[in-house]
C-alpha cells in the first residue's frame, strides 16, 4: 500500500443520520428465511445534501468512489452476508465507513532515492558470482 500521510477525520454519528436504509428479500440459499424476511440492507447517501464534508471532500470522495455512485449521485452500498436485517445494517455501516475513510486519506507524494553504493557493489558481486557458476558448469571450458 502506497505511503499514506494524512487521514481526514469526520464525524461517524453525524454522518450516520445523512444516511437512509432499504431493504429487500435476499438471494440465494436459505428456504423459507429467504422468501419470507427482508434481509438485504442497502446503504444510501446523497452526497449532494451532506453537511458533514466541505466542497474539496466530497469531490474527492466523489473521484475515489466514482464506481459507487450513481447518475443521480448517490453512494450505495449494499449487505446480504448475514441472516439478520440488523447485523446486515451494521455490515453495510462498517463498509461505508471504511470506503468514506479511505476515499480521504491523501497520499505523501514519493521522494526519489538512489541505490546506495554498498546496495550497487552487492549486487554486482552477486552477478559476478552467478556468471562465474554458470561458466565453472561449461563442459567445453574454453576460456
Amino acid at each position: 500500500m502506497a505511503n499514506l500521510a494524512l487521514i481526514m477525520k469526520f464525524n461517524k454519528e453525524l454522518l450516520q443520520k445523512e444516511f437512509s436504509f432499504k431493504t429487500s428479500r435476499s438471494g440465494g440459499k436459505g428456504g423459507q428465511n429467504v422468501n419470507k424476511v427482508e434481509t438485504k440492507v442497502e446503504l444510501l447517501w446523497k452526497l449532494d445534501a451532506s453537511v458533514v464534508f466541505s466542497e474539496a471532500e466530497l469531490s474527492r470522495i466523489k473521484l475515489k468512489l466514482a464506481n459507487r455512485i450513481n447518475n443521480d449521485g448517490v453512494f450505495s452500498v449494499t449487505a446480504e452476508e448475514d441472516r439478520s436485517q440488523l447485523r446486515n445494517k451494521e455490515i453495510a455501516l462498517s463498509k461505508a465507513f471504511y470506503m468514506i475513510d479511505h476515499s480521504l486519506m491523501v497520499e505523501k507524494p514519493r521522494k526519489k532515492s538512489k541505490p546506495s553504493f554498498a546496495s550497487v557493489q552487492k549486487r554486482l558481486d552477486n552477478k559476478r558470482k552467478q556468471a562465474l557458476k554458470k561458466i565453472n558448469r561449461n563442459s567445453n571450458n574454453d576460456y
